[in-house]
């Protein structure tokens, strides 16, 4: 038996006045989800802990078989361990994102989803002109960097909100505060200064796009939990792609292979039928692959709905079809969102996601698509979905 987890980040949600009172899942025209939802059992499972972030971090932990409660230490150190980028027990790490802030207010969380080359040049001049001995800036995957402090602990303790959380909101209302806050803060500031006149900035606007006005920094942690791999909890050997550093890293934490797939990224530009045939090519050296796409978030984010729409749509034809098309007699998928990321809000929400178990041996449940109210129509609940690995693997 082969297996193949499918996560598609943020495509839950509320229904949207934009989609005439539909969720995105409802609005998107699926037909291979709906064919495989119509053979598969088909629930609502909850990813996040109730008193947890409505994090991916949490989420995909959840949905890759690991209990958040037990695991989960911070996200930054996650994305740290993707990047390959060593914590010692005096250091902390946080997420620092590109951003962008016009007139006081947070215009864009992703500075116009900078690309990867860009913001890699804006963080070493950063870290040129603010790295010490004690502070260094290391860079990820397009607007997503790491900032490394040492002996200073007391930064954990800072409350610091996302700034896809606060879109178009006062940012002075949502400045890290608190104990530890101060050195954030003053991070932040230095980067604003530095960041004004940077030649990459200067480009970006004649382009018409937005400049990257400063670092933001939050979800800090420390040392990574000691987490069981993969294969000694699940029998399995496994390999993940994705375009983003936190479930990289995730993978690597469980002892998971990392494929490295030309044309994945964390947009809409994903190249969905590449990665899924790479994936399912790979097939034949792991037991299992996840997928995991991460445009119907950053459309959530956005408050895109056609966009969001759409990244689900190309998932169903470029992903999913081809997924239908491998021999179902020897392949068992699971497939389902994370959490939601409701357009009204533009951030994560803690509510249950809808989930997919397809394939051999599988118990159909009665639903017809791949919804929100299809699932709950169902009838078939998980309450921790970190459960639901479990139900994939053992039946």
């Amino acid at each position: 038996m082969k297996y193949v987890v499918l996560i598609i980040d943020g495509a839950s949600g509320w229904p949207a006045e934009g989609l005439g009172g539909k969720t995105s899942l409802e609005a998107a025209k699926t037909p291979n989800l709906d064919q495989m939802a119509r053979r598969a059992t088909v629930g609502l499972a909850g990813t996040v802990p109730v008193g947890m972030e409505p994090s991916s971090a949490c989420a995909c932990m959840s949905v890759l078989g690991y209990n958040p409660k037990v695991f989960y230490k911070g996200r930054a150190a996650i994305e740290a361990r993707s990047l390959e980028i060593p914590i010692a027990a005096d250091e902390t790490v946080f997420r620092a994102n590109l951003v962008t802030i016009e007139n006081g207010r947070m215009a864009d969380y992703s500075a116009g989803h900078i690309g990867s080359n860009e913001s890699a040049e804006l963080i070493r001049f950063l870290d040129e002109k603010l790295g010490t001995p004690e502070l260094s800036l290391h860079p990820g995957v397009g607007y997503r960097h790491i900032l490394k402090l040492k002996g200073r602990p007391e930064t954990l303790k800072a409350a610091c909100t996302p700034p896809h959380d606060i879109p178009g909101q006062p940012v002075e209302d949502y400045l890290p505060r608190g104990e530890g806050s101060d050195i954030l803060r003053n991070i932040m500031a230095a980067s604003a200064e530095l960041l004004k006149d940077h030649p990459v900035n200067r480009d970006r606007i004649a382009r018409g796009e937005k400049p990257a006005t400063s670092l933001w920094l939050f979800w800090g942690s420390g040392q990574l939990p000691n987490m069981p791999s993969f294969k000694d909890r699940y029998g399995l050997s496994a390999a993940i792609t994705s375009g983003v550093d936190l479930l990289r890293g995730l993978g690597q934490m469980q002892g998971m292979d990392v494929l490295c797939i030309q044309g994945v990224t964390d947009n809409a530009d994903n190249d969905y039928a590449f990665q899924m045939e790479q994936a399912l090519g790979a097939l034949e050296t792991y037991d299992m692959v996840v997928v995991h796409v991460e445009a119907p978030d950053e459309a959530g984010h956005a408050g895109d709905a056609e966009g969001k729409v759409k990244a689900i749509e190309m998932i169903d034809r470029d992903m999913v079809g081809r997924l239908r098309e491998y021999s179902r007699d020897k392949l068992r998928a699971l497939i389902m969102p994370d959490h939601p990321t409701p357009l009204k809000i533009r951030t994560h929400a803690a509510e249950p996601v809808p989930f997919m178990i397809w394939g051999s041996g599988v118990r159909t449940s009665g639903a017809r698509r791949f919804t929100e109210a299809d699932a709950k129509g169902t009838g078939v609940t998980v309450a921790e979905a970190h459960n639901i690995m479990s139900m994939v693997v053992r039946g």
